[in-house]
């Protein structure tokens, strides 16, 4: 029979896997709606939904570091997730918002995609370089 903490450790990572699909998914689509100039990307539940689900998803990732003693700059691949998180930010900020043109918004949407897909690469493999070790 699983342990008390196992049981616990397991079901904060469902939580975080789950809101990493939420992520993506809702990231996704509004990258879609931005694409097709929606005003509904400008609807208030569009706009704070992701904030309050990638909150819940950063305090589930805390909680699995804590609990696993995996911790960045201490354990090489989860350095990589949380440089890897930080650029998947701002590449989306630049795409949902902060770049100058469309074709930027579409750039950087793209590569932010690539980035997630990176994170969880990293994730899975627990290699610091994930799927781009093939280059190596």
């Amino acid at each position: 029979m699983a342990s008390r903490a196992s049981r616990m450790y397991l079901a904060v990572k469902y939580v975080h896997v789950a809101t990493v699909v939420l992520s993506l998914t809702g990231f996704f689509l509004r990258g879609i709606l931005m694409m097709r100039d929606s005003p509904l990307l400008g609807a208030h539940w569009i706009r704070v939904a992701p904030h309050i689900n990638d909150t819940v998803l950063l305090i589930a990732a805390l909680s699995l570091a804590a609990m696993s003693g995996q911790y960045p700059f201490v354990v090489d691949w989860v350095t990589a997730k949380v440089l890897g998180v930080i650029a998947y930010i701002i590449l989306g900020a630049l795409a949902l918002r902060a770049a100058s043109t469309r074709t930027m918004q579409v750039i950087c949407w793209f590569a932010s995609l690539a980035v997630f897909g990176w994170i969880v690469s990293v994730a899975l493999s627990r290699q610091p370089l994930g799927f781009l070790a093939v280059l190596t």
